[in-house]
């Protein structure tokens, strides 16, 4: 079986590599770098990077590894440095990168675009259709929350510990349209949905559709959006690794005619704030029954649910390792805490990641 391609985009802070402090310096860095799959943010304390699209785990953590490493050499051309962290330890009022667009939405949205500066980890993969896309869509939904619990990164803001480990997740649901959904059940009503949220007047444009997991505008995939920005390029191959598998088991249920779990959306909404608050660290809702339990129990299940996926991609030891690590040696945010906890200084916490980008 050939397994279907994947990509991951990474957004990144932008600090003074003496105090950790963000610098607003993104288009001096896109200036730096002759790397066309460098890109600018909402923020000009941020950068994004994106990979080609991958065949296999490897291809892809190698990819990941050289854009990070690309945009840490011209974060350091422009005097910063680069850093994988979902939200700034220290506290920052973001500077607007200049566009029309974004100054309409600084005007329409106020603090939410004042105060929004937030990194996350994209991952794409390839749908034959958007017909095969909304059906994927409908039925990974259960299973996202437990990838946000993986992969959480952020939990300071405005310089205090949030007591969450994804605080990024909490700022994004200020957005008016983002995070959990409703099944769609065909392309034709999730393109409803879609021209009807833009009628409102509200959003700007399609791309301000901040769902969990959508529809690509102008590529032919799923896009999966929960996830903080890793710490680790691993947890990121990890994450990306589960995405893809999650989106082949659900094309094959949805071809076999299985229907998709019914959980209602404001379920959904309460799975992401438990893997927000605690991550690994604590019980989770487990998709299966919505009832607390272990977090390493509802990773296991996980890893079942798209065993066979895994297995046809050839994924499935590296995956199985991958959150072995995550569960043996902590997520980002806990990293985060220990680091803080060591030196009492937010902004070492923030120069604390900066290898981690090289």
């Amino acid at each position: 079986m050939n397994a279907r391609t994947l990509g991951v985009e990474e957004e990144f802070l932008l600090v003074d590599p003496d105090t950790g402090r963000p610098r607003a310096v993104g288009q001096a860095v896109l200036a730096a770098s002759a790397d066309r799959e460098l890109a600018g943010e909402l923020q000009q304390e941020q950068v994004e990077t994106a990979t080609k699209p991958c065949h296999t785990l490897d291809e892809l953590s190698a990819q990941i590894r050289a854009a990070r490493s690309a945009a840490a050499a011209a974060a350091a051309d422009a005097g910063a440095a680069l850093v994988p962290l979902g939200t700034s330890p220290l506290a920052v009022e973001p500077t607007i990168t200049p566009s029309r667009r974004y100054a309409e939405m600084a005007r329409r949205f106020g603090l939410t675009v004042a105060e929004g500066l937030t990194c996350g980890c994209h991952v794409h993969v390839a749908v034959d259709s958007p017909d095969e896309g909304v059906a994927v869509l409908d039925r990974i939904r259960p299973w996202l929350a437990p990838l946000l619990a993986l992969s959480v990164n952020s939990p300071f803001w405005n310089g205090e510990d949030s007591g969450y480990r994804s605080f990024r997740t909490q700022v994004w649901q200020r957005w008016p349209v983002a995070g959990p959904y409703a099944r769609f059940g065909s392309a034709a009503a999730y393109r409803e949905f879609v021209d009807t949220a833009l009628a409102t007047d509200t959003l700007l444009d399609e791309g301000m559709v901040y769902l969990a997991a959508r529809l690509a505008r102008n590529l032919p995939t799923v896009e999966v959006r929960v996830a903080d920005v890793c710490l680790e390029p691993d947890d990121a191959v990890l994450v990306a690794g589960l995405v893809r598998a999650l989106v082949q088991t659900a094309a094959d249920a949805a071809a076999r005619g299985t229907e998709p779990d019914p959980v209602r959306t404001e379920v959904l909404q309460l799975a992401e704030w438990r893997a927000s608050r605690w991550g690994t660290e604590a019980e989770l809702l487990d998709p299966r029954t919505w009832r607390p339990a272990p977090a390493r129990g509802v990773f296991d299940a996980l890893v079942a649910h798209v065993g066979p996926a895994l297995e046809d991609a050839g994924d499935l030891h590296a995956v199985r390792e991958l959150v072995d690590a995550v569960l043996r040696r902590g997520t980002g945010a806990r990293r985060q805490r220990h680091a803080l906890a060591r030196t009492g200084d937010l902004g070492a916490v923030a120069l604390d990641a900066v290898h981690r980008a090289r």
